[in-house]
Order: C-alpha cells, then sequence, then structure tokens
C-alpha cells in the first residue's frame, strides 16, 4: 500500500536537501518554485511517516496482546487510526488542477439590473476583501471602474497568500469555486415602491502563477492609450493615461485607468492579461476534464446563477451543492468558510468518484 509515496518521498529529501543549499536562492524564481513542491509535498510524507508508525505498532500491539489481553483494546485504538490516516493518504493523493496553490486575480462584474447590480457588485467586493483578510492574505484592488451610485461595474482584485501556503490553502485553491453567476433578491435603495428585484453579478477567478509558462508577444499586441474617465463618463485627468491592450489571437481585451501614469496602467493591463490567458490556455487543454472552469460562466445572466443571496429572508443558497443557510449578513460580513468548506468537500466527492470510475 502507498508504494508511489516512496517515489515522493525521495522527491521531498531532494528537495529539502537542494533548499538547505544556499545557492539555489540566488535564483528566486527557482527558489520558490522548489520551495512550493516542497510544501505540498510535506502533509502527504508527514501523514505516510505517521502511518507506517501505526503500522507498526499494530504490529507489536497484537504480539503483546497474546500475553496480555489489555493490549487488545490498544491493537483496536490504533487501528482506527490507521483508518484515519489511510482517508487521509488517499485524499491528499487525489489528482490536483495544476493551478492549485496559485494566488488569484478576481474579477466582479455588474450585469443584468442596472445601478442595483453595480451595487451588489460592490457587496461581493467587500465580501472577498474581509474573507481574504481573515485568512492572511493581501489583496488590492488593480483596476475598478465604479457606477453613479457608489457600486462596481467592473472591479479587478489580486488576492495573494503571504509565504508558501499549505496545499488546500491558496487563494486559487479556496476561490475557485466562486466563478460564475451571483443572484441577490433585494429591495434597491433605487425601488420607491419596496418591491423586491432580483439582479446579478459576475465573478470571474483567474490564477496568477509562475507556474505556467505563456508566451505574450509583442507583435500579438495591439495597445491603445485614452483619458480614463469616471462613473457618468466625467475625465479624471487630461493625459492619455489609460491603456487597452487586446491579444489579438485570442480577441483577450483588458483595459486599466486605475494608476495616473501610462506606464503603471499598462503593467497592471499586463498582469491581467496574462492571468487571462493562462486561464484560456487551461481551458482549452483541459475543455473535456475540467468541471471547476466550466462552471465559471461567462455570461452575466441571472438565469445561469450558481448562488442566490435572499435579503429578506437573510439567506444564501449554493445551488450546486444544495447549501443553504440564513446568515447572510454574516456571509457578506466575510464568513465564508462554511460554504467553501462545503464546495471543497464536493470537489472531493467527485475526484474520488473520478478516480475510482
Amino acid at each position: 500500500m502507498f508504494e508511489t509515496v516512496k517515489v515522493l518521498e525521495d522527491e521531498y529529501l531532494r528537495a529539502e536537501a537542494e533548499l538547505a543549499d544556499p545557492s539555489i536562492h540566488a535564483d528566486q524564481a527557482a527558489a520558490r518554485k522548489l520551495g512550493k513542491r516542497h510544501a505540498e509535498l510535506r502533509p502527504i510524507i508527514e501523514a505516510y511517516r505517521k502511518w507506517l508508525g501505526v503500522v507498526a505498532d499494530i504490529e507489536a500491539a497484537k504480539e503483546l496482546s497474546a500475553d496480555d489481553s489489555s493490549f487488545a483494546e490498544e491493537v483496536e485504538r490504533l487501528q482506527q487510526d490507521e483508518t484515519e490516516l489511510v482517508a487521509k493518504l488517499n485524499d491528499l493523493l487525489l489528482p490536483r488542477d495544476p493551478l492549485d496553490g496559485s494566488d488569484v486575480i478576481l474579477e466582479i462584474k455588474a450585469g443584468e439590473g442596472g445601478d442595483e447590480s453595480a451595487l451588489f457588485a460592490g457587496d461581493l467586493m467587500r465580501m472577498y476583501l474581509r474573507w481574504a483578510e481573515t485568512r492572511g492574505w493581501k489583496t488590492q484592488i488593480i483596476e475598478a471602474e465604479e457606477s453613479d451610485l457608489g457600486g462596481y461595474k467592473d472591479v479587478s482584485i489580486s488576492v495573494k497568500a503571504k509565504g508558501i501556503p499549505e496545499p488546500g490553502q491558496s487563494p486559487y485553491d479556496m476561490l475557485k469555486f466562486e466563478g460564475g453567476v451571483h443572484r441577490v433578491q433585494r429591495v434597491p435603495v433605487t425601488e420607491s415602491q419596496g418591491r423586491i428585484h432580483t439582479s446579478a453579478a459576475g465573478v470571474l477567478v483567474l490564477p496568477e502563477t509562475e507556474d505556467i509558462e505563456i508566451e505574450i508577444r509583442d507583435q500579438d499586441l495591439r495597445i491603445d492609450v485614452y483619458r480614463s474617465s469616471g462613473p457618468g463618463g466625467q475625465s479624471v485627468n487630461t493625459t492619455d493615461s489609460a491603456v487597452r491592450i487586446t491579444h489579438v489571437p485570442t480577441g483577450v481585451v483588458v483595459a486599466c485607468q486605475n494608476e495616473k501614469s501610462q506606464l503603471q496602467n499598462k503593467e497592471s493591463a499586463m498582469r491581467i492579461l496574462r492571468a487571462r490567458l493562462i486561464a484560456h490556455a487551461q481551458e482549452e487543454r483541459e475543455k473535456e476534464a475540467s468541471a471547476s472552469r466550466k462552471s465559471q460562466v461567462r455570461t452575466v445572466d441571472r438565469s445561469e446563477r450558481i448562488r442566490t443571496y435572499n435579503f429578506p429572508e437573510n439567506r444564501i443558497s449554493d445551488h450546486r451543492v444544495n447549501y443553504k443557510a440564513h446568515n447572510l449578513d454574516q456571509v457578506l460580513d466575510g464568513d465564508l468558510d462554511a460554504i467553501v468548506e462545503a464546495l471543497v468537500a464536493a470537489d472531493k466527492i467527485a475526484r474520488l468518484n473520478d478516480v475510482q470510475s
């Protein structure tokens, strides 16, 4: 059992030895990649070594129980420990998405519902920022287009882990299931008759990683500059600082105008473009197998919802895993743990079924 882990243990020991060599840190990218792999393997190796220890203890306790019946209870307890460790190892050895462990760029776009949708997009942005803060992640608003009432028509947020996170604990691991259409039911601030309206906002989770090589050739880019504008279309500055980059082969377009400098806006746009192209390339490679990417609905239409936020009932419902709770106020304040855990658990079951089928 777990013969393949021995190969992983050899890789783990080699990575440990290389990380102890000061010369590896001369190449920061290589050191980070090696450190990330070491962190991915550590929980597997630790669980494997514990399992080996428990198996040895079980054999010893069985031998002793032949002369002393009191050791029979010890055998039962150790066998329970072994069962739990086997389940943990099987879970750790499940095939992982190659993008797991990545940081992310989170894009939130207002959809159907006009100003109310933009206000809801702002609510989602604050929800994710607060949740990221509870997890100790670093966030930065890269690009934002505000609406007249203070919401957001479109906002892009960088979410980065501090250091190298444990497997399953990176921003992409935890946020990748947030991609899709989020529907809200509430009385808008613009509604004078007190009627409940339904609107929607879209969320797209883009992996930001250096582990996947993406070639972006200058000749494939069309770069346009223009003057930035604020809510209502009013001019923000009098110079052509806003930047729009079109990746001609794929048709992906990114526009940034948050910064006052054209160079800074270009850097932000290239960062978002790279993340979108990584997601695009990964989706093309795994079109047949990748359920997670397929679930990230591109069209912001409320009929293709993944989740509903019902304010009158203080209810949140995720329609993919039949999750329902009446703590919407807490969720919007950043308490996303329960719903994310439900989605992660459902994904593990689906991957386990794929392996067994």
